[in-house]
C-alpha cells in the first residue's frame, strides 16, 4: 500500500465565518474549523499596534478588545527559555494586529523561567476573570495547572515542552506521545499490523501506549507488546525481550525521553533491525540529539521546522527574523482565541468548542484537541537518509 500522495496548496485561515458555523454545530460534513480571516490580516510592513501598559517585560497589555486573555512567558528568562519566550510576545503581537485588537485584551505576564513563579502566575491567571490563558511554558507549572479542579477554570492553552494535558488544559506543542502515534499511523495505515513500543520506564510510559494503540487501531493494527527500559542498564535487555516474546514485527517505535536513543539502536541494530521486514519509527525527541548513523533507516514523524504558513512573511517583515516553530504554536493560540471570540464572543469559550474533532488549521498545520488534553497534529512523515530528514508524505488535509 502505498502512502498517500502530498496535499498541494498553500495552508491559509479562512473566513471567521465557517469558523462561526463549526462552532454552532455545523460539523455534519467535517469541515476543519479555521480561526483566523485573510481580509483581516493587515499588509506585511504595517508594525503591530500594541498598547503597553508597562515598558518592562513584567507585564503587557495587548489590544482593547472585550474578551480578556492571559499570556504567560519567560520573557526575561536567561538562555533559550528567555529567546523563545519573546518570539512567542512578537507572534502575540502580529495576531493581535491581524485579527485581535480589537476582539481581545492580552495580557502577558512575565514567568521569569522560574517553575515556581509561573506557577503562581497561572493560579492567578485562571482566578483573574480571564476566559482564556495561552501559557505556561514552564512543563511543572503546566502540570500543577492540570491537577487544580474547580467547574468555572478557564481553557488553558499550554506551551509547555512534553507536557501530556489534562481536561480542559492542552497540550499545545508536539509531544512525544504525539509523534509516536503519528509515526506508528502511518506505518499501519501502508499495511503494517503488528508493532512494538520500546519507552523509557516511568510515569509518560502508559500515557505513551495508550497514544499508540489508538493510533494503530484506526488501521486495524496492533501493540504486541510494550516494553518499558531504561537506557542506563536494560537497553540491550530490552530488545533481547522483545526478540523472545514476539517474532517478526513489522516496526518497533522506539521511544526515548530526554536520552539519546542510540543504545537502544545499537542493540536492535545487532538484531538485524531496521531491515527487509522490520522497520524503525523514532520520534521527534530523537531530533534533539545529533543525528548518528545508527538513526539511518528511521521513520520519523514531525513538524516541518522550516514551515511556519501563511505567517511567515509577515512575522519576517515585521520583526526583521525569521519565525519558527515557537512563534507558530504562539500565533496560532492567539488567533485561535481571536477566532472564537469574533465567532461566538465573550462567552463563547467552552471545552466543547476546543475539542472540535474536526480541529483547526494553524501555521503549524491541522491540530485538534483531545478530551484528555492531549493533541493531535497532522504532520509530515519523513525517512533519515544520510544524516537529513527526507520527506515520504506531506501532511493530510483533514482528520
Amino acid at each position: 500500500m502505498e502512502f498517500d500522495r502530498p496535499v498541494h496548496g498553500p495552508r491559509t485561515w479562512v473566513v471567521a465565518s465557517m469558523l462561526a458555523m463549526s462552532l454552532l454545530g455545523c460539523q455534519s460534513k467535517g469541515a476543519v474549523s479555521d480561526a483566523l480571516d485573510p481580509a483581516a490580516i493587515q499588509a506585511p510592513n504595517q508594525p503591530a499596534a500594541v498598547a503597553v501598559a508597562n515598558a518592562s517585560l513584567t507585564t503587557q497589555s495587548l489590544g482593547t478588545g472585550p474578551t480578556k486573555v492571559a499570556m504567560l512567558l519567560p520573557l526575561s528568562a536567561s538562555g533559550s527559555a528567555g529567546e523563545n519566550g519573546r518570539k512567542m510576545l512578537d507572534a502575540a503581537k502580529l495576531a493581535m494586529t491581524d485579527l485581535g485588537n480589537p476582539l481581545l485584551t492580552l495580557t502577558i505576564e512575565d514567568t521569569r523561567g522560574d517553575a515556581t513563579y509561573s506557577q503562581q502566575l497561572a493560579v492567578k491567571a485562571i482566578t483573574s476573570g480571564a476566559k482564556v490563558v495561552i501559557g505556561p511554558t514552564e512543563l511543572p507549572a503546566a502540570q500543577h495547572v492540570a491537577k487544580l479542579s474547580g467547574s468555572n477554570r478557564p481553557v488553558v492553552l499550554a506551551l509547555a515542552d512534553n507536557f501530556a494535558g489534562g481536561p480542559g488544559v492542552y497540550a499545545v506543542c508536539l509531544s512525544e506521545a504525539d509523534s509516536a502515534a503519528a509515526g506508528a499511523g502511518a506505518i499501519a495505515a501502508k499495511g503494517g499490523k503488528k508493532f512494538v513500543l520500546l519507552v523509557p520506564a516511568g510515569a509518560s510510559a502508559d500515557i505513551m501506549e495508550k497514544r499508540v494503540a489508538n493510533s494503530l487501531s484506526v488501521y486495524g493494527a496492533a501493540l504486541a507488546i510494550t516494553i518499558p527500559y531504561t537506557i542506563a542498564d536494560s537497553a540491550a535487555k530490552a530488545v533481547t525481550d522483545m526478540g523472545s516474546l514476539v517474532d517478526v514485527p513489522d516496526a518497533v517505535i522506539v521511544a526515548s525521553g530526554d536520552s539519546n536513543p542510540s543504545p537502544i539502536l545499537i542493540a536492535l541494530k545487532a538484531k538485524g533491525i531496521p531491515g527487509k521486514s522490520t522497520s524503525v519509527i523514532g520520534t521527534n525527541r530523537w531530533l534533539e540529539h545529533p543525528t548518528s548513523p545508527l538513526f539511518e533507516g528511521a521513520y520519523i514523524a514531525t513538524l516541518d521546522q522550516h514551515e511556519t504558513g501563511p505567517i511567515s512573511d509577515r512575522f519576517k517583515a515585521t520583526f526583521n527574523y525569521q519565525a519558527d516553530v515557537n512563534v507558530a504554536y504562539a500565533y496560532d493560540m492567539v488567533a485561535l482565541t481571536a477566532g472564537i471570540a469574533s465567532a461566538a464572543g465573550p462567552n463563547g469559550f467552552n471545552r466543547q468548542v476546543f475539542e472540535n474533532r474536526s480541529g483547526f488549521r494553524g501555521s503549524t498545520g491541522l491540530f485538534r484537541f483531545r478530551a484528555d488534553g492531549s493533541s493531535e497534529r497532522s504532520m509530515p512523515f519523513y525517512r533519515i537518509e544520510k544524516g537529513a530528514l527526507k520527506p515520504v508524505a506531506k501532511s493530510t488535509s483533514s482528520f
